[in-house]
């Protein structure tokens, strides 16, 4: 039986966007909030991008659906870093897991945060950006890891292509 889960989905109906990682992170299971660590780029990369108008904190990770964005994770019963995980934590039942929710809240794009998590779901060969796959109707997307643990290979492109893609949606 799975343990507690470790931050909450936030996946509300009718969102343009869901951003998926692969599990919470030590400083986010303890902070209780998503991309807490205080060297992770995402909510920096989410207003860089035009993705959000704001700079948001972790703790603020509540206020999203007004931005039209909703927030989860592949392993939702453990955190740690992606090595650190039990095996099944990432395993098919849990990307299977994650497909039934994005069935559910059907979003218009689902972003996976890392390749890891992307290729998890979307199969080994997936690459980074835009994905010929869909999870129903909502489009994939799989961006570099802001993880500071993934610093080697951080590149914001495809999160900017994302927020371009976001805003040709708003200006119709």
């Amino acid at each position: 039986m799975p343990g507690k889960v470790i931050l909450p989905d936030v996946l509300p109906k009718g969102l343009e966007l869901v951003f998926c990682g692969t599990a919470p992170g030590t400083a986010s299971a303890k902070a209780g909030a998503y991309y807490a660590h205080p060297q992770n780029k995402f909510w920096r990369v989410l207003f860089e991008a035009k993705i959000t108008k704001r700079l948001l904190r972790p703790e603020e990770y509540g206020l999203l659906p007004s931005f039209g964005i909703g927030l989860t994770d592949i392993a939702k019963h453990a955190f740690g870093m992606d090595k650190q995980l039990p095996p099944a934590a990432l395993g098919r039942a849990a990307a299977d897991d994650l497909r039934a929710r994005i069935l559910k809240a059907a979003p218009k794009r689902l972003a996976f945060t890392s390749l890891t998590g992307g290729r998890r779901v979307m199969g080994a060969d997936a690459s980074f950006g835009r994905q010929t796959l869909r999870i129903g109707e909502t489009e994939v997307w799989i961006l570099h890891s802001p993880s500071p643990t993934a610093n080697w290979n951080w590149d914001p492109v495809h999160w900017r292509a994302l927020g371009k893609a976001l805003g040709k949606d708003k200006d119709g």
